[in-house]
């Protein structure tokens, strides 16, 4: 007997799943199926019974919660975007991006076997001017603004594209308050730009212009629901000026994603598989979930996620990789789940408003900028200040040095010279008042990619690429002196003494070599 899924009788009433229930969790009209032979787990609904061709698959006991096998999940997005998206934007996203980005990884393992470095992506905040106050944030957004025009800009860019880099993440502040931003996706358009928005500026005008350029993506950040999203952004009715800016690229056929700054007073109401299929029915492609970092002048350090939180994270994004139709991007893991940094693996660099070179966004140091006359190429190559980042950073840890050794951030930046690329001039200060935390780097709780396609894509284009070959450390500075803060607590209970020694700045100084 065919396989129940695809043949009719739909909705029969004998348990089995039909048309109707298919379009819920697909989100698109079902037509034909799509070839496969075996469907054990193929489509199901809460705890559903699995069969292959010849059963059905039962209704379970929870039917409020739709799952994807990882069989169908694919070719279910795959869909959903060639129906939803620009055809424009779709051959720009995957020519530009897709084959251009994976040539530009290519040619920087071949830079790295030949002992010269270039990054393969830059991520540029175009402008520090913002409408919102979020918490945490590191940017100047109060101060007099400053910006990189277009000129600067193109340069850059032409510069970096000689290097086979066809990809660059625009941030700010609010880069649609950049009066030439679409002038600057116009003047590349063999290049493909991400844009970190909080949507509000995205008027339609705006998005069917992004449309008939088709060479950027909206990423729009969502911090919360309507309540939490004031909280986290320092403004009123933040989540449907958000929403409707999003609506505006949705109504576009742009391809559209979310980002959010996962911390804890939103873990709970976006770290989702409900919140992943709100988004799918509004018509969201991809999702981007990376962790908040206290940094800048108010840290708002209480938002951290735990050393629980961060594997849970973690999880979460795996498993709905392999559940859910909607693409999920990440940049704190490999294929096999291990750790890895950005910068430290020298695959991204960051320039600030100024034109200052920084390792990254939330490092605001540097000895270059782009207005050096070596020219991008030259000036990146040249930085014995990044290339002693690069070094410093994978020797201690395959996490998020700047959280992790503060300290060994400071000491390089003073031995260095390097300037403060902030206008508010305490960037040092604030370094010292940081203390060591954990970030993405959780020896032993590593968690492998899951999915075909992912795991496939990260073991050829984000990996390590080597830079972890000299690490020191065998676990995080904070798991260290948790360990050694447990054997006092243990031999102050026995001993019924207290066992005092160096304070936590002093053992963190006494540890650079």
């Amino acid at each position: 007997m065919p396989c129940a899924i695809w043949k009719p009788p739909w909705n029969n009433g004998s348990g089995a799943i039909g048309r109707g229930d298919l379009e819920s969790v697909l989100a698109f009209p079902v037509k034909s199926p799509f070839g496969f032979r075996d469907f054990h787990g193929a489509i199901g609904v809460g705890a559903a019974e699995t069969g292959s061709c010849g059963q059905s698959l039962r209704r379970g006991k929870n039917p409020a919660r739709p799952i994807i096998a990882h069989h169908i999940m694919l070719p279910a997005l795959a869909t959903r975007i060639l129906r939803t998206t620009d055809m424009r934007c779709l051959w720009k996203f995957g020519w530009n991006f897709g084959v251009g980005g994976a040539r530009s990884v290519m040619r920087f393992k071949k830079r790295l076997r030949q002992g010269q470095y270039f990054p393969p992506f830059l991520y540029i905040s175009i402008l520090n001017s913002c409408n919102l106050r979020c918490q945490g944030c590191w940017v100047d957004v109060t101060a007099a603004r400053r910006s990189i025009d277009l000129e600067a800009m193109s340069r850059t860019i032409l510069e970096a594209r000689a290097q086979g880099n066809r990809f660059f993440g625009l941030l700010g502040g609010e880069p649609f308050l950049h009066p030439q931003l679409l002038d600057i996706l116009e003047a590349h358009p063999d290049c493909y730009f991400q844009i970190f928005t909080n949507g509000q500026f995205i008027t339609g005008d705006v998005a069917e212009r992004l449309r008939r350029l088709g060479n950027a993506t909206p990423l729009v950040s969502i911090e919360g629901r309507e309540v939490v999203s004031d909280q986290r952004r320092g403004k009123s009715d933040v989540f449907n000026k958000t929403l409707q800016g999003l609506d505006h690229c949705i109504q576009a056929r742009l391809l559209t994603g979310v980002a959010t700054s996962v911390c804890q007073s939103n873990i709970r109401e976006l770290l989702t598989e409900s919140w992943l299929r709100e988004l799918i029915r509004r018509g969201v492609h991809y999702v981007w979930f990376h962790t908040y970092r206290p940094v800048g002048p108010d840290m708002h350090d209480e938002l951290a996620l735990r050393r629980e939180q961060q594997i849970e994270v973690r999880r979460f994004v795996v498993d709905m990789r392999r559940r859910v139709p909607i693409g999920i991007v990440d940049a704190y893991y490999d294929h096999d789940g291990r750790a890895v940094c950005p910068m430290a693996t020298g695959i991204s660099h960051h320039i600030g408003p100024g034109g200052d070179v920084e390792p990254c966004p939330i490092i605001q140091f540097a000895s270059e900028s782009i207005h050096d006359r070596r020219g991008i190429v030259r000036t990146l190559q040249d930085s014995a200040f990044l290339a002693d980042f690069r070094i410093l950073a994978a020797e201690h840890t395959r996490g998020c040095v700047v959280l992790e050794r503060p300290d060994l951030v400071r000491q390089l930046v003073t031995r260095h010279g390097a300037r403060d690329t902030t206008q508010r001039g305490t960037a040092l200060a604030e370094l010292e008042a940081m203390q060591p935390r954990y970030s993405q780097w959780l020896p032993g709780e590593e968690i492998p990619e899951r999915h075909w396609m992912y795991r496939l894509a990260k073991r050829f284009f984000y990996t390590d690429f080597g830079a972890y070959r000299r690490l020191r450390s065998t676990r995080p500075l904070a798991a260290e002196r948790e360990a050694a803060d447990a054997v006092s607590a243990v031999t102050s209970d026995t001993t019924g003494t207290s066992l005092t020694g160096p304070s936590m700045n002093e053992r963190s100084c006494s540890r650079i070599e």
